[in-house]
């Protein structure tokens, strides 16, 4: 199903799997990670070509692993500290902007926390509560010297986290407003008053333009569909997409949805704002007053513009009231923010800082689970779930893949009669006890060989 996003329309997205062999104690043990190669985020340039866009991620990622062959350290995070200076050096004197540069480190990261994972008989929650990795927060977060992962986050992971559907900008909000010719007929619901019906969704996330007349009339129209059949709690958050050019077009949006009774009640539900400002001056004083009317706006978070581990820090500089995790972002970058934020919320009780949870439109096997065993670890209970909507579920991979992860996962994948294994939303949570308990997400051992090659590069 098409997903439209910022600037791009996705119809057809690479998918990339990374393998790793680390040698510990005298064996060897694998790893894998996989994510998405999608144009028109880690780079937003409309006259970039697609290919080019693509081309570009390879490259960073290639970058990334042979740097990485050459390296040995102590501990995971010590190595992804080595790799991560060493990729940020190299994209420097490249021209590559570092959220693009750092796919490729995290993609390594990612599998060589899987090998790890594996080679310690461990979880990934466990790996951080007992310092099994190494990490040392300070090195991110210098407010964190000499405190431990165990200080900020969860006693234990999350059980189950709050799917928030993504209503993309071309996403049909009703059954009648799909035409015959556009309708995907795979069993799976396409309008958003079928997706809430089906999975019971209570937490959406709704994207905008920057283009005000026209974004408060879609809100009006998805208000009009969440309140009638959403649950009455339900909530959700805006993805600015980069699109608002100062605080000040902004507060014009706010103000114009505010005038609107419909509108103005989803933005008493909205939970917070993401990335509503370009790259180009998010974390430049050139956006304005972040703090004028703080009390009568949502919190703003920082998506694509936390590109480095230094870009939260400046975000709150700025008057922001947190970011985003993702794992395309980083997992230990991802893990040190998360401890921030706890740390500043438990300074400042009343404050609104948090840390929200996205994806890249990510899919199984590999990526979403890894995914989700973070966001279990760091706490992060509404967490942005896209994947299963715009794609058929595990359906395009072979199926002893299929096999394998809902047998191994039956509470994270459901069959429907007896088809291919979907995400198992239930009352608008998906369980993750199968997760958790897994190495790095992913219980099955898979080899890149395992899944279908349909472009060698």
């Amino acid at each position: 199903m098409p997903f439209r996003y910022g600037i791009a329309t996705m119809t057809a997205v690479p998918h990339a799997f990374l393998s790793v062999v680390i040698e510990t104690a005298g064996a060897t043990h694998r790893g894998i990670a996989a994510d998405h190669l999608p144009p028109k985020w880690f780079t937003k340039d409309p006259s970039r070509d697609t290919a080019a866009e693509i081309g570009d991620m390879v490259q960073v990622i290639r970058r990334a692993m042979d740097t990485a062959r050459d390296l040995a350290a102590p501990t995971p995070f010590a190595l992804w500290l080595e790799l991560y200076g060493r990729q940020a050096e190299w994209a420097e004197k490249q021209g590559i902007p570092p959220l693009l540069a750092h796919l490729g480190t995290s993609l390594v990261e990612r599998a060589l926390l899987d090998a790890w994972a594996r080679a310690r008989r461990a979880p990934l929650h466990r790996l951080l509560a007992e310092g099994m990795l190494g990490l040392d927060l300070g090195e991110i977060h210098p407010e964190l010297a000499g405190s431990r992962t165990a200080d900020w986050l969860p006693a234990s992971p999350l059980a189950k986290v709050t799917v928030r559907h993504t209503v993309g900008l071309s996403d049909p909000l009703t059954v009648a407003g799909i035409a015959p010719e556009d309708r995907v007929n795979d069993g799976l619901p396409q309008a958003l008053e079928e997706c809430i019906r089906t999975y019971g969704l209570k937490h959406f996330k709704l994207k905008v333009r920057g283009r005000i007349e026209e974004d408060v009339d879609r809100l009006e129209r998805i208000a009009g569909v969440l309140d009638e059949h959403a649950p009455e709690d339900y909530a959700c958050s805006l993805d600015g997409n980069e699109c608002f050019d100062g605080i000040g077009s902004f507060v014009e949006f706010l103000a114009k949805a505010s005038s609107r009774p419909r509108v103005s009640g989803l933005l008493r539900r909205t939970l917070f704002v993401e990335q509503p400002f370009s790259r180009m001056i998010a974390l430049t004083p050139a956006i304005g007053n972040l703090r004028q009317g703080r009390g009568e706006r949502p919190p703003l978070i920082i998506d694509e513009s936390d590109a480095g581990t230094t870009s939260l820090a400046t975000a709150l500089a700025l008057g922001y009231d947190g970011t985003s995790h993702k794992n395309c972002k980083g997992v230990f970058k991802g893990v040190a923010n998360a401890c921030r934020i706890a740390q500043l919320r438990r300074a400042h009780p009343a404050s609104r800082f948090l840390i929200s949870g996205e994806d890249l439109s990510n899919i199984g096997p590999i990526a979403l689970p890894q995914d989700l065993a973070v966001q279990a670890a760091l706490g992060i209970a509404s967490v942005e779930r896209n994947g299963h909507h715009y794609f058929a579920g595990l359906s395009i991979w072979p199926e002893a893949v299929r096999d394998e992860m809902a047998t191994a996962h039956p509470d994270l994948y459901c069959r429907p009669s007896g088809g291919w294994p979907r995400l198992a939303i239930d009352h608008g949570e998906i369980k993750i006890a199968t997760v958790n308990a897994a190495p790095f997400g992913v219980s099955p051992v898979f080899r890149p060989e395992s899944f279908a090659t349909l472009v060698a590069t």
